[in-house]
């Protein structure tokens, strides 16, 4: 099992910037890779960005390339999501993820409760 604690939302402007964690425990909650997503309302969940274990290959969904930068730490079980210049249509619950297969955009077994992220114009 994997658990999954995501922090750093909030309510902010657009154009403003706003950095999320996310603390994975558990015994294989590093093996693979850990994402992003997120979900506003009435939408469907959509994959955001994603990091493989060695932290070298990432991958973004179009909407946040060059606006997010997603990293991580293996040594705190941490991951970050650096988002800048926010929109208001970036709004919505944001999701951690972590997977077993090591692949950014594969499969996602584990999940974390969100945390609100809101951005207003």
């Amino acid at each position: 099992q994997v658990q999954l604690v995501e922090s750093g939302g909030g309510l902010v402007q657009a154009g403003d910037s706003l950095k999320l964690s996310c603390v994975a425990s558990g015994r294989t909650s590093t093996r693979g890779a850990l994402g992003w997503f997120r979900q506003a309302p009435e939408k469907e969940r959509e994959f955001v960005a994603g990091i493989n274990r060695s932290g070298l290959s990432m991958e973004y969904a179009d909407s946040v390339k060059g606006r997010f930068t997603i990293s991580r730490d293996n040594a705190k079980n941490t991951i970050y999501l650096l988002m800048n210049s926010l929109k208001p249509e970036d709004s919505g619950v944001y999701y951690c993820a972590a997977n077993t297969v090591d692949r950014p955009r594969g499969i996602y077994d584990y999940w974390g409760q969100g945390t609100q992220v809101t951005v207003s114009s």
